[in-house]
């Protein structure tokens, strides 16, 4: 019995261990608990970081500004979609996602550094414009006349 609950132990904390290198493990955490309490789901992606205790003003601006996503003010949230996945070397990615509410689309940029063995957020950002950059890529300049639908 002791050993079945020791293997058991064993297991559970080497699959825990190995699931926290995955860059994506920060994102998906965040985005499991930003629909319950954003203001909880910020502060533990940045603590992943532990040069964040220096900007902990910008962080209680970023806490601020998600607190205003109310119902009254941006509509109900109903989850989020993966817009763009950069991988720039082996330690350093981004990843841009679409977050969905009733009266506009947001859009949140996850910047996560891996300096050694560990993934840290690197930065986060939060985007309302997205529907420039769509008007943007629709300019004529930026389509392919040439491609035959």
């Amino acid at each position: 019995m002791k050993k079945s609950v020791l293997l058991l132990i064993l297991i559970f904390s080497t699959s825990f261990s190995i699931g926290q290198t995955k860059s994506e493990d920060i994102v998906n955490n965040f985005f499991k608990e930003y629909p319950k309490n954003p203001s909880k789901a910020i502060d533990e992606m940045y603590a992943t970081n532990p040069w964040t205790s220096r900007i902990k003003d910008g962080i209680e601006q970023i806490k601020n500004e998600v607190g205003k996503y109310t119902i009254d003010y941006i509509g109900k949230y109903y989850g989020n979609e993966l817009i763009a996945k950069k991988q720039f070397s082996e330690s350093l990615i981004l990843y841009s996602y679409l977050v969905k509410y009733d009266r506009q689309p947001m859009r949140f940029i996850f910047k996560l550094y891996k300096p050694n063995d560990k993934w840290t957020l690197y930065e986060f950002s939060i985007d309302s414009s997205i529907d420039e950059e769509i008007e943007q890529a629709a300019k004529l300049y930026n389509l392919d006349l040439d491609k035959k639908n």
